[in-house]
């Protein structure tokens, strides 16, 4: 079986998606290739893809 790709997010950065600031900054909670699941302070946990929705990598004084 071959490995996942890496994914350029690793759980436990913040970020926030560009397209949806409604749904605030978000704690990464899994990274496997583009599919990252985060866990979004105002819209809970969403799988994101993001080779279709790129995600905004924040500091972590800036949440």
């Amino acid at each position: 079986m071959a490995p996942h790709p890496t994914s350029p997010i690793e759980p436990g950065q913040w970020v926030r998606n560009p397209t949806r600031p409604e749904w605030g900054v978000g704690q990464v909670q899994s990274a496997i290739g583009d599919r990252v699941t985060v866990n979004f302070e105002h819209i809970g946990k969403i799988l994101v893809n993001i080779a279709s929705v790129p995600l905004d990598v924040i500091a972590e004084d800036e949440h």
